[in-house]
Formats: structure tokens, C-alpha cells, sequence
């Protein structure tokens, strides 16, 4: 049997951090995600989708995304069940989330700052999760950094790329 679910969407609010009485963090959200077709008037619709993730992933889905966020959920589907306060039975149908991915840099409401880069300029102690502060660090080249920037070709200045056919896949 399976049970997968893939989303990207938007947060509809800003998450909600709570704690189980044994102290484990769970986060709750809202993610929009549109519909692949237009209805009848050339409309996209969204579906509206309960999330719930747990333990540090809620922790950092609280503290790093915000109403509007885009984001990749990746979890299964449950339901569950409790009675409410006039007695009947209420079922709850949300997916749990095995990882949350942030797909927007954190400053993208700021489109005017040239200063930052793709992730965000603020150190790692005060909410970066990726700790990119310094600022010689983003002027230096890619080379000394030890990683390749995602606008810059790998493979420039490369010339041709000799590949035998044996090595193709095809």
C-alpha cells in the first residue's frame, strides 16, 4: 500500500507553533495550491490543504516561513477522529509532513535590496539557516567558496565535453 503526497503552494497564515504536554513542537498550516486547469469563467482555482509537521522541522516552519511563503511538502495523508463539544464525531483529514522545503529565498518580499544574495544576508545567529554573513564571502569567487553559485555556469570555458558513446544512457 502507499500513502505519498507532493504539494508546492502558498502558506495561507503564518504557521502556528504549539507543544504536546511531553514538550515536542508541532507546527500547523495552510498551504494554496493551485489547481492545473481554469474553471468554466478562465479561473484558477486553489485547494486549501491542512499540513501538520512535527518536532524540529515545525520549529524551523515556524521561524523562517510566513503567510505567502511558497513551499514543498512532502508527507502522507491521515485522518483522524475526536468528538466534539456536542458530542458527535468530528473527522479531520490534513497531511503530515516528513519534510517542509523553502522554496522562496527569505527576503523575497524585498525586491528592492541589492545587498543580499539568493539566500539572505543575515548571519546564521540571528535566523539564517544557511549562514551566509559574511560579505567578502559573496564577492569572492565561486571557486574559493567552494561551492558554484546557482546563476553561474559550471561549465564555462569548458569547451567541448568528450563523451564515448558507451558512457550514454542511451
Amino acid at each position: 500500500m502507499m500513502n505519498r503526497v507532493v504539494l508546492v503552494g502558498r502558506l495561507t497564515k503564518d504557521p502556528e507553533l504549539r507543544y504536546t504536554p511531553s514538550g515536542v513542537p508541532m507546527a500547523t498550516f495552510t498551504l494554496a495550491v493551485n489547481r492545473t486547469f481554469s474553471n468554466q469563467q478562465g479561473e484558477r482555482e486553489a485547494d486549501f490543504i491542512n499540513c501538520v509537521v512535527w518536532r524540529k522541522p515545525a520549529e524551523n516552519v515556524a521561524n523562517y516561513l510566513k503567510k505567502g511563503s511558497l513551499a514543498g511538502v512532502d508527507g502522507r495523508i491521515q485522518t483522524r477522529n475526536y468528538e466534539g463539544q456536542d458530542g458527535k464525531r468530528v473527522y479531520v483529514t490534513e497531511v503530515v509532513a516528513e519534510s517542509v522545503q523553502f522554496l522562496e529565498p527569505r527576503n523575497s518580499g524585498n525586491k528592492n535590496d541589492n545587498n543580499n544574495d539568493y539566500y539572505g544576508s543575515a548571519p546564521r545567529e540571528q535566523g539564517n539557516p544557511f549562514g551566509n554573513s559574511n560579505q567578502n564571502q559573496r564577492t569572492a569567487p565561486a571557486k574559493q567558496q567552494g561551492y558554484t553559485r546557482m546563476d553561474d555556469d559550471p561549465f564555462a570555458g569548458s569547451g567541448q565535453i568528450d563523451i564515448s558513446d558507451d558512457d550514454l544512457p542511451f
